[in-house]
């Protein structure tokens, strides 16, 4: 039997290969199962005090496995690790974090506004009104029409994060970064920037001594990550256009990118600029078929303009939602509702 090609890094299984991508920094892969993706980069940076580790996986016996048997390659006993780094709130990002705090006592270091949606209690020192929304449209959506359904082993897994924390470990961060914020990690001060689009709550770090940035999904070598709809960003496009103009003005002072999925790469700037391109593309796309059909159409009709045949849902009529408001806000287009369901049509 051949062996399958993948043309997209992203989607390559987890192999327990540890690479050296930054000095006192290892990358060690994490196995996952969700659509489009193989594997999440789990970070590992070295210092005095022992390792703080990047994105610890889904929830789950596989990953806290994974988990210990990467360390244990590595050489490092679990009660080492004193830091967990948490990029934003999707469970590929912070599984693990739960569990590796309750077993070692380390830290939980996320964005200032990180909230999971599935949380019933707000910390005291976040604005509820500015925390994280659900990035995935669950209920009804706001352009009309019913949202996700979630596999039952992930609700389950949900409901007993709020119900039995003590069992599912549903992580608390215990540091909170602000913009600009400082941490010390891997024998060096890193920066915390604040890079909403993906999630509103997702959180990059940069060294600039060594010149390393830690992207998470916010910028991503092969494919662009999924922009919500769902959010109290009134256009999450244009707050993701903006993130990505933020990172990508570090230019040349970032050597290496070390992004939750797939491989590191330089040219930060590049690469931003290329994701950009790609929703420019879309935003085109959109304006091109309003022209032609000339007559309202729904975000699920416009969305399959857009999207592959194996890729339309949810998530897809709500990127396509987000890149609509992003051209009405613009006053590119406008909408109507019709029995409940929005469509949107070229501006006069």
């Amino acid at each position: 039997m051949s062996e399958k090609v993948y043309t997209k890094q992203e989607q390559v299984p987890a192999t327990t290969e540890i690479m050296e991508v930054a000095p006192n920094i290892l990358r060690t892969q994490l196995p996952i199962d969700m659509p489009g993706l193989g594997h999440v980069n789990m970070y590992v940076l070295e210092d005095s005090r022992g390792v703080a580790v990047v994105d610890p996986g889904l929830p789950g016996k596989a990953t806290w496995r994974a988990i210990n048997n990467r360390l244990a390659e590595i050489g490092v006993p679990l009660k080492r690790v004193h830091s967990i780094i948490v990029t934003h709130s999707h469970p590929d990002h912070f599984g693990g974090a739960g569990r590796l705090r309750a077993e070692t006592g380390a830290d939980i270091i996320t964005h200032e506004s990180f909230r999971m949606f599935f949380d019933p209690t707000e910390p005291d020192d976040v604005d509820v009104e500015t925390a994280a929304t659900p990035h995935v449209p669950f209920g009804d959506t706001p352009w009309g029409g019913p949202g996700h359904s979630l596999p039952w082993r992930r609700k389950m897994y949900y409901k007993g994060s709020s119900r039995f924390p003590t069992l599912f470990r549903a992580p608390k961060p215990t540091i909170r970064l602000a913009e600009g914020g400082r941490i010390s990690l891997a024998g060096r001060e890193w920066m915390a920037i604040h890079t909403p689009g993906h999630t509103e709550d997702h959180l990059c770090l940069f060294d600039p001594e060594a010149g390393v940035m830690l992207c998470g999904d916010h910028v991503l070598p092969t494919i662009t990550p999924h922009i919500s709809g769902m959010t109290k960003n009134a256009d999450p496009l244009k707050g993701f256009f903006d993130s990505l103009d933020k990172v990508g003005a570090f230019g040349s002072q970032v050597k290496v990118s070390l992004p939750a999925h797939g491989m590191p790469f330089a040219n930060l700037a590049l690469r931003c600029d290329q994701i950009k391109e790609h929703h420019m593309g879309r935003l085109e796309k959109l304006r091109v078929v309003a022209s032609e059909l000339d007559k309202p159409l729904t975000v699920t009709e416009y969305s399959g303009h857009l999207f592959s045949p194996r890729a339309q849902g949810t998530m897809a009529d709500s990127e396509t939602y987000a890149h609509l408001e992003h051209l009405r806000i613009a006053g590119e287009f406008d909408y109507t509702v019709r029995e409940g369901i929005r469509e949107y049509i070229r501006a006069n």
